[in-house]
């Protein structure tokens, strides 16, 4: 029952830290881009934590904290404009939060 609570609790924060971070952030995409980053290496923090811990923090709080479907929204959004194409930035966009990401979460697991 408490691990529920916790849970509901945590995404509910989670949730609302991330809208914070991206609809205030210029640029969008790298508001998105900081709270997938700044996730991976809570979770990379989180890895040795106990399954009370890590269900309530890592998949409640920093579940809905990142996002992967706003991530895929902004690659998409960064591809292609009326002007003309920009798949470059989309692209850099991409790697640069996979290759942030799976730094900040070796971090992370390297801290803990």
């Amino acid at each position: 029952m408490l691990t529920g609570l916790g849970f509901v609790t945590a995404a509910g924060l989670g949730a609302a830290l991330r809208l914070a971070a991206t609809e205030r952030w210029p640029g969008g995409h790298l508001g998105t881009m900081s709270v997938n980053v700044v996730g991976s290496f809570a979770l990379g923090l989180l890895a040795g934590a106990n399954p009370t811990t890590f269900t309530i923090i890592g998949m409640g709080g920093l579940g809905t904290f990142t996002t992967f479907s706003t991530f895929a929204a902004d690659a998409v959004g960064l591809a292609g404009t009326r002007v003309g194409s920009r798949r470059g930035r989309s692209v850099g966009h991409v790697v640069n939060t996979l290759v942030l990401g799976v730094g900040a979460a070796a971090l992370g697991l390297t801290i803990s």
